[in-house]
């Protein structure tokens, strides 16, 4: 037996900071408390229609989380920049949409240090809703930074010297190693001081702002057991999955069948049922 529980084009879940988080899954015109099912059996099952996020045309395939091909080849949004700031060309005058450059991009941003399946460094507009999308367990902010090119060239410092992405496979098996923020931002500091001294120098000190023992966000996720092996679950393959929901984090949900990364099928038309 199933009960239907919602129908329609699903979004990145949203979330809030509690504890543990709350998240709710988008479908159509509904949002779905997911934490409420957590150890019961549901099944999520792909209609094949998938729809751009940005402009609702149907498209057979989708692309960068969620839009058809002329979207992802005209949007600011879809533009390489977004996965390297530093690359950021509104300044050349080649900005593929200047006035969301403007209200996205010109505007300040955080780089910040967070605990996901180690330490990491990253690029926020919106904390803590960032975070809690990547999975961590700490954050921290360490900079203000007057736009998305400029906290780029910051994040291109300390990547030298740890990492700015999340190995999600191990951050989907536990919760991180607590680690003093902290000491880790002025450790950093004192390794990475001149070239940021340099980057103030050229850019303004008000443009890059150094933040100094800022609180730290700690995050806890509704998750029941976590899987001791990662198996990671594909509507395109598999159209109906599902099992007992164990536990939620990041954009994932963990069955005991495997993990989704929700956030991957952005304009998929799915279908929620739990079953009995």
């Amino acid at each position: 037996m199933s009960e239907l529980l919602a129908a329609g084009a699903v979004r990145k879940m949203k979330t809030r900071l509690a504890d543990p988080v709350e998240y709710q899954l988008i479908l159509g015109e509904h949002n779905v408390p997911l934490n409420n099912y957590l150890g019961q059996q549901l099944e999520l099952k792909y209609t094949g229609k998938i729809n751009c996020v940005h402009c609702d045309r149907k498209t057979s395939k989708s692309f960068n989380q969620g839009y058809c091909y002329p979207c992802f080849k005209r949007l600011a949004q879809c533009d390489m920049c977004i996965m390297s700031p530093e690359k950021c060309h509104f300044a050349a005058g080649t900005c593929r949409e200047p006035e969301w450059g403007e209200s996205h991009c010109m505007i300040d941003h955080i780089v910040y240090l967070a605990n996901t399946s180690g330490i990491k460094v990253g690029i926020t507009r919106d904390a803590p809703t960032r975070w809690m999308d990547q999975g961590a367990s700490q954050a921290q902010p360490i900079f203000r930074v007057s736009s998305r090119l400029r906290s780029g060239l910051v994040e291109t410092v300390f990547k030298n010297h740890i990492a700015d992405k999340t190995n999600w496979q191990a951050m989907l098996k536990g919760a991180a190693e607590v680690r003093d923020l902290e000491a880790v931002r002025q450790s950093l500091m004192v390794e990475c001081g001149a070239e940021i001294e340099a980057l103030q120098q050229e850019h303004g000190l008000q443009s890059i702002v150094i933040l100094e023992g800022e609180s730290e966000t700690t995050v806890n996720y509704p998750v029941l057991e976590y899987p001791t092996k990662v198996k990671s679950l594909n509507l395109d393959k598999t159209p109906t999955i599902g099992g007992t929901l164990m536990g939620i984090k990041g954009q994932y949900l963990i069955f005991d069948t495997g993990v989704i990364n929700m956030r991957k099928y952005g304009g998929y038309s799915l279908e929620l049922s739990q079953l009995s």
